[in-house]
């Protein structure tokens, strides 16, 4: 619809110059004809031709001002401001056209561009403020923990037991913090880095690896870990992103089944779909935390809030995303919850893995 109109208002514009030009020209013939009806002298014809080729020409220069000012100053003047408030910092600002008109002769469009924009600046800055707020208390507390348990060791007062349980307490912080660096550093790479290079993979094969790698935690902790996992399932994918979001998903689900539950794994093709399922008999949750378990550094459980640092399922979305797949939740506070990831299954007959 705008591309219309600006094509019309452009048209219209071509065809206001063209009436301007052919009225001088007009004009200019028919004063030529009456001043040599009036005279036969030549010098007085050119100078009266002249003088009115200049006034119309100065009339015509008048009203191109005027046009300039309304139709191309005010709509760059609105741009320019808008920008610089950008530019400072205020992401507040939105340009609406004055008339109809500047919708449609190419200023208009400018100005959704900015807005556009400055929307997206806005979600950006936002989001920046609130890593660097959630990072910084992440980082607040285990290294409050750090140099207090570390003051208390140095001074020399505890028992041998007691040192020895702040030594492990230490060891524990240091090491989520490590953790918590890990996975800042690999949201950020991955929201950084390139599409994936997508290569037939085993969907089955990469989801068995992952629980055997998980089978001493879970048994340490006493979770029953049982796994059905169909053979021949094979996804245009990236083993790094599979592994990622394997190793995240097991983690959270023997992490929140109490000692005595059980964690299920299945992987099923249905026809031209592949379903992952990783199940657990943990706490669960309601619907408003699932709304958000995807975001950045929430944590619904806040039980559970020092054994984690909402990072890992940020990161599971991110790779769901950049592989192009699908995941949701079915959950119920104490009944647990599963995780179902869909992939797209490709021929295995015409593929090479």
């Amino acid at each position: 619809m705008k591309r219309a109109g600006r094509r019309s208002v452009v048209f219209a514009e071509y065809m206001l110059w063209f009436l301007m030009t052919a009225v001088i020209i007009m004009v200019a013939v028919l004063v030529y004809d009456k001043v040599s009806e009036a005279t036969d002298s030549r010098a007085v014809i050119a100078l009266v031709i002249i003088a009115v080729i200049c006034a119309l020409a100065g009339l015509l220069t008048a009203l191109d001002a005027l046009r300039r000012r309304y139709m191309t100053g005010l709509p760059v003047r609105k741009i320019t401001d808008a920008t610089e408030r950008i530019a400072a910092g205020d992401f507040s600002v939105r340009i609406a056209p004055a008339r109809a008109l500047e919708a449609y002769n190419g200023y208009g469009e400018i100005m959704d561009n900015v807005n556009a924009m400055a929307e997206e600046l806005g979600k950006t800055s936002v989001l920046n403020k609130d890593f660097i707020s959630n990072v910084s208390h992440e980082f607040k507390t285990p290294l409050s923990v750090i140099c207090t348990y570390a003051y208390a060791i140095a001074d020399g007062r505890l028992t041998d037991e007691e040192t020895r349980s702040y030594a492990r307490t230490l060891a524990e912080t240091a090491s989520r913090l490590s953790s918590l660096t890990t996975n800042i550093l690999r949201l950020n790479r991955m929201e950084h880095q390139p599409p994936p290079e997508f290569r037939p993979t085993d969907i089955g094969e990469s989801l068995r690896r992952s629980v055997i790698a998980f089978e001493d935690a879970a048994e340490e902790k006493g979770v029953a870990l049982e796994c059905d996992v169909c053979d021949g399932a094979v996804a245009l994918s990236d083993e790094g992103l599979l592994e990622l979001i394997w190793n995240n998903l097991l983690s959270n689900a023997v992490k929140f089944t109490p000692r005595g539950g059980m964690v299920r794994v299945t992987l099923a093709q249905r026809g031209g779909e592949i379903v992952a399922e990783i199940s657990d008999s943990g706490c669960g949750m309601n619907e408003g935390v699932g709304e958000h378990i995807f975001d950045k550094f929430y944590q619904g459980d806040t039980s559970h809030a020092s054994e984690g640092n909402g990072l890992g399922l940020a990161l599971v979305k991110k790779a769901i995303d950049l592989l192009g797949c699908v995941i949701d939740v079915e959950s119920s506070p104490g009944e647990g919850s599963t995780f179902r990831v869909r992939f797209a299954a490709c021929d295995r007959e015409r593929v090479s893995l």
